[in-house]
């Protein structure tokens, strides 16, 4: 704004400056050329005056709208901020998450390169599906059979098919080799080592828990799905195998289809029981019935006879009474006709 006009007074001082040296050149240095003079200087300070006020009105609403943008836009930009810090704090929980996954999947990783912790996990992954789907009374985990040997766990269920052991095995250092052999004869040597190890877990179920007049056939549960997919596709021969021996093959998926069938079995077999118990109940009932029948026939036979005696009482009693009024009349007569006294008395009539 100051710029401004003083660019307005250096134009008034030079236009004066120009006016003074035409009225120089041309002479005039009468009052006539004075107050020319002076007469443009007023008429040009006055659009002085309206150009500097439009240009300070011009200048007051620019500087309202910069005000106004400026207002906006740090309230946007206020907003973004604050939606920048939601989008950081978002990405600082995915980092704790990603942080905390890290570490529970190294904590796995120690846990599947210990042997102890790795049968302990299958252990664990085959007591909660088997929780889930049974009841508690189904059936018993570390249980001890007839030959003494113990089982990771053991399913009765009503004959058949009975009593079944499943036991975990987790083979997986030869899984890792058959993943990480790379030539030829390195993969035969790990599918070898693999059909080896499982081999071994097989007939060890085979001989402690298939037990002739306990249990008919045992499982084996496989932990991991790569496994339990690499051994039927890979592996015909040792399958074939575990059917000859009476050991089934279970991985998650397939052993969580195996106890919901179970479990169906066992909610048949309940239904069954409560059904029996339901018939024998109505047959008891039936007898009732009958028993109350005979008893009400008797009953009817009970009133009959004692309606027929109370029949025969009655008649008994009208005889009763028509001889009494006959013996009262015979001793009105005697009492009225005095030839009575002479004769002997009538005799009574047998009944």
């Amino acid at each position: 704004m100051d710029a401004t006009v003083l660019m307005l007074a250096v134009i008034v001082v030079l236009a004066g400056c120009v006016i003074y040296m035409a009225v120089r050149r041309s002479g005039a240095d009468s009052g006539d050329g004075l107050r020319s003079i002076l007469q443009a200087q007023a008429e040009l300070s006055g659009r002085l005056q309206q150009s500097e006020s439009s240009v300070n009105e011009r200048l007051e609403s620019l500087t309202k709208r910069l005000g106004d943008g400026l207002a906006q836009q740090t309230e946007k930009t206020g907003e973004h901020l604050k939606d920048l810090q939601k989008h950081l704090a978002v990405i600082d929980s995915a980092q704790k998450n990603i942080t905390d996954l890290s570490q529970q999947m190294v904590g796995l990783q120690d846990i599947l390169s210990n042997k102890q912790a790795r049968g302990a996990f299958g252990e664990f992954q085959m007591e909660s599906l088997i929780k889930d789907f049974l009841p508690p009374s189904a059936y018993d985990f570390q249980a001890t059979l007839s030959n003494g040997t113990r089982v990771d766990c053991l399913i009765r269920l009503p004959s058949p098919p009975g009593t079944i052991p499943i036991d975990s095995k987790f083979p997986l250092e030869a899984y890792r080799a058959i993943q990480k052999a790379e030539s030829e004869a390195e993969k035969i040597n790990a599918n070898r080592e693999f059909s080896k190890d499982v081999g071994l877990h097989i007939k060890a179920i085979a001989e402690k828990y298939v037990i002739t007049g306990e249990t008919d056939w045992a499982i084996m549960f496989l932990p991991s799905e790569a496994i339990f997919a690499e051994l039927i596709s890979n592996f015909p021969n040792v399958v074939e195998d575990a059917q000859r021996r009476r050991v089934g093959l279970a991985s998650p998926s397939t052993l969580m289809a195996l106890v919901n069938t179970i479990g169906s079995i066992l909610k048949d077999g309940q239904m069954k029981e409560q059904a029996g118990l339901i018939q024998k109940q109505v047959e008891l009932m039936l007898k009732d019935v009958r028993l109350l029948d005979e008893r009400v026939g008797k009953l009817k036979t009970h009133f009959r006879q004692a309606g027929e005696d109370i029949e025969g009482i009655a008649i008994s009693s009208g005889k009763i009474t028509g001889r009494g009024r006959k013996i009262e009349d015979v001793q009105l007569e005697e009492e009225d006709s005095p030839e009575a006294l002479e004769s002997p008395p009538p005799r009574l009539k047998e009944v």
